[in-house]
């Protein structure tokens, strides 16, 4: 079988959009698979699903797929289609951040003019907290190493605590309460 066509990935993407729908909305993997089948024996609306769960079986004329593989596909279809949402995501955040990288790179080319040209100790400052941003920005500052640590720089206490204690220490610190 080769790459679907236009027509069949674009209903491939409804079919997975479909099934991310359902499942955000609470729904199972059993009644996802079955609503979004291509057999209508199988499908839970005796309907056609296009390009649905088990279409080449459906179009082989040969028995509808198990509970578990319908299951399986539902599953494969939602990983996929969220590792595409966070794909497109991810373009999105490095288009962002390559604007905002731009636009500080603007504002420093300002700032860095006047702090030189008229050794303005504000235009200094100023070109100073651009590049803290464009370095935070863009990740350019080591990370800093942060240690947690109990009294007197030994190892910190955890207990188990009831919801009940736990309002109470929460009613204890909270300035509305008292």
């Amino acid at each position: 079988m080769g790459r679907p066509d236009k027509a069949a990935r674009a209903a491939i993407a409804r079919r997975r959009s479909d099934a991310i729908d359902l499942r955000l909305a609470g729904v199972d993997w059993l009644t996802i698979a079955r609503k979004l089948a291509a057999d209508p024996a199988a499908n839970s609306a005796n309907l056609a699903y296009p390009q649905g769960y088990g279409i080449e079986r459906y179009r082989k004329k040969q028995d509808p797929p198990s509970d578990e593989a319908l299951i399986h596909a539902a599953c494969r279809d939602v990983r996929a289609a969220l590792a595409d949402r966070r794909a497109e995501l991810n373009d999105d955040v490095d288009e962002l951040r390559a604007l905002e990288a731009d636009r500080l790179d603007r504002l420093f080319f300002v700032a860095y003019k006047r702090a030189v040209r008229d050794q303005d100790l504000a235009a200094v400052d100023r070109t100073l907290r651009i590049m803290e941003r464009r370095a935070r920005l863009l990740g350019l500052d080591m990370p800093t190493k942060t240690e947690v640590s109990g009294p007197q720089g030994g190892p910190v206490q955890v207990e188990d605590v009831t919801t009940d204690e736990l309002d109470a220490l929460i009613d204890l610190t909270d300035p509305d309460t008292a």
